[in-house]
């Protein structure tokens, strides 16, 4: 019987010093948040594409990830450590930010599509799956279309900044039931704030 709970946590963004603090990089704050919450150290994996982490959360293993291959290619990363240590797509939370909804919200799904956020098409695409996990972190939406690629890629304002962080530690609180597999009462605790 496989592991019912998440044992890789992906977290979606870009790599280097220029990316760090953008919106789109939501998904490596939360793994940043969980590294030292847990005492991981992420160590740069060329097999697997980006740097990894090794934490132990309820007495079970977990690995984090944060593709190096920027936020178009992050499937390639995702699918490597997935085959490498035989974990099923159900066994993996996509974490990454979410334009549609507001900054402080954050939301836990299963399956579905990539709804044209480029990192999720190609881990979907690399998988062969859309059956994982989502933790989507909002980080709100600029007025049009066209503002859409200099917003993700730009820096929140500082009280946009303060509620995704709040979104993060909201998230990590919920990994405990999130490895031992009790998604619906990590959703109702994400989600109580609806």
């Amino acid at each position: 019987m496989p592991h019912p709970g998440t044992r890789l946590v992906v977290g979606l963004g870009n790599p280097g010093p220029d990316y760090a603090l953008t919106r789109h990089n939501a998904g490596f704050w939360l793994l940043d948040r969980l590294a030292g919450d847990y005492h991981g150290d992420f160590r740069a994996e060329g097999k697997f594409h980006g740097a990894m982490a090794r934490i132990t959360v309820g007495g079970q293993d977990l690995r984090l990830l944060k593709p190096a291959t920027y936020m178009n290619h992050s499937g390639r990363a995702v699918a490597a450590v997935a085959r490498y240590f035989e974990i099923l797509p159900e066994q993996i939370l996509v974490a990454y930010d979410e334009l549609d909804l507001p900054p402080g919200r954050v939301k836990l799904k299963h399956g579905g599509g990539h709804a044209g956020h480029n990192g999720m098409r190609d881990s979907i695409a690399a998988l062969g799956s859309g059956d994982f996990w989502r933790l989507r972190i909002g980080i709100g939406r600029p007025g049009g279309k066209s503002r859409v690629v200099g917003y993700v890629l730009g820096r929140p304002s500082q009280a946009d900044a303060v509620a995704i962080l709040d979104a993060v530690d909201d998230a990590a609180r919920a990994l405990p039931d999130l490895v031992a597999g009790r998604f619906q009462l990590a959703m109702n605790r994400l989600h109580a704030s609806d």
